[in-house]
């Protein structure tokens, strides 16, 4: 029972340090980056990308709740064209998504307000560029992070990575149709 405690113990103070370090060492400002190339023509990657409704055929967020309540509004494909979902599943949680930004061809912009399962504010980039006989796509966000969620950063991480190359994936399978 005694090595069972000291070893408890280790463990909690090891989570403390760690904790300490995290929120000392990481900035409030978070960026994730991920890329990926695509065999077709930019013109009709920007059609799955121009609107919240093309986004939404290959977002891997949509996957978490087949009854999520899905709500647009605005003209489809210009700025100010958004969705808010609502899902009892707190995995998917509640809040919306806008396009601030439109490049034809080149750049979409969006900005997301969450409101469940945490409130939070982030925009979201969608960059096309050329590859070789390919597109590029490169998907990023950025928000802004409080102590506590820089804590869960390696965990956000790799959750990010692994929702971000499921959508691209998804995305480059309705594009190379």
């Amino acid at each position: 029972m005694k090595t069972f405690l000291k070893a408890l113990g280790i463990i909690i103070l090891l989570i403390a340090v760690y904790a300490v370090v995290a929120i000392l060492a990481f900035g409030n400002n978070y960026h994730y980056e991920k890329s990926m190339v695509m065999n077709a023509p930019k013109e009709k990657v920007w059609k799955q990308i121009s609107s919240t409704k093309a986004f939404n055929q290959w977002n891997p967020w949509m996957k978490l709740d087949p009854n999520m309540k899905l709500t647009y509004s605005g003209n489809e494909g210009r700025v100010g064209d958004k969705y808010c979902w609502d899902s009892k599943n707190d995995d998917a949680g509640a809040g919306c998504q806008e396009i601030k930004e439109l490049v034809e061809n080149q750049k979409q912009k969006t900005e997301m307000i969450f409101e469940r399962p945490f409130a939070g504010q982030a925009t979201s980039e969608i960059t096309l560029s050329p590859e070789g006989n390919g597109t590029k796509v490169t998907w990023t966000m950025d928000t802004e992070q409080d102590p506590m969620m820089k804590i869960m950063r390696p965990m956000m991480d790799y959750q990010m990575g692994k929702s971000y190359e499921e959508g691209l994936n998804n995305l480059k399978k309705l594009v190379e149709k």
